[in-house]
């Protein structure tokens, strides 16, 4: 029985440091699930939050690449990243988007999805996006963008970082009312819903403590 706790990591009370090739799978596949998350909610046209929400409006609206589109909206945060963050997370977390902004423009020529309830793509897709999340964020890196941003004025200014994340979810899920139906914009709202409970649940740091 102790051997057994022991293999599960429940009596490891000492943080441990992932090895590079560690930190390797586990962006690539934080990258993978991702881009796979992003697939599910694009195959029923819906859309999340943060920067990858500004890449599906731009997507929706004027034809943009999503790929390309969420690489390019993510750019401005790196310098942020670079200041708050340190070298090591901007690195990993600038390799995490661009693969999975090129795994989002792959996904469709590997596999189809003919039909997706538009609800059970919310869902998910959100999910899948917050497994995702939770590999790259226990690897220290991220998907960047909003996040980054609300790191940054809650050191600068004392806004909170959650309200800033939130904040700028609801305009972008607002907008979407612009280019796409109320009953998309519902199941946007459920995937993101689905995904900040996931990683708010499954990310906490006195439960995970390896770095």
């Amino acid at each position: 029985m102790a051997n057994a706790k022991s293999a599960l990591g429940v009596w490891n009370t000492s943080a441990t440091r992932h090895s590079w090739a560690e930190d390797v799978q586990g962006i690539i596949s934080g990258s993978l699930i991702s881009s796979l998350g992003l697939f599910c909610l694009s195959s029923a046209g819906l859309l999340t939050g943060s920067t990858a929400g500004i890449a599906f409006l731009l997507h929706y609206a004027i034809g943009v690449n999503f790929g390309l589109a969420f690489f390019v909206v993510n750019l401005p945060f790196f310098y942020l990243s670079l200041k708050q963050l340190g070298p090591a997370f901007t690195i990993k977390t600038f390799i995490a988007i661009a693969l999975t902004s090129l795994l989002s423009n792959l996904q469709p020529l590997l596999f189809d999805i003919a039909h997706i309830n538009a609800l059970w793509s919310g869902v998910l897709g959100g999910i899948l996006l917050g497994f995702g999340l939770l590999a790259l964020y226990r690897h220290r890196a991220s998907l960047g963008g909003v996040g980054i941003l609300g790191i940054y004025l809650q050191e600068r200014f004392g806004i909170r970082a959650g309200l800033v994340q939130l904040a700028i979810d609801l305009c972008v899920l607002a907008v979407a009312f612009a280019v796409t139906t109320p009953t998309v914009v519902i199941c946007s709202v459920i995937g993101a819903i689905a995904l900040n409970l996931f990683v708010a649940i499954n990310h906490r740091s006195d439960r995970y403590i390896a770095l």
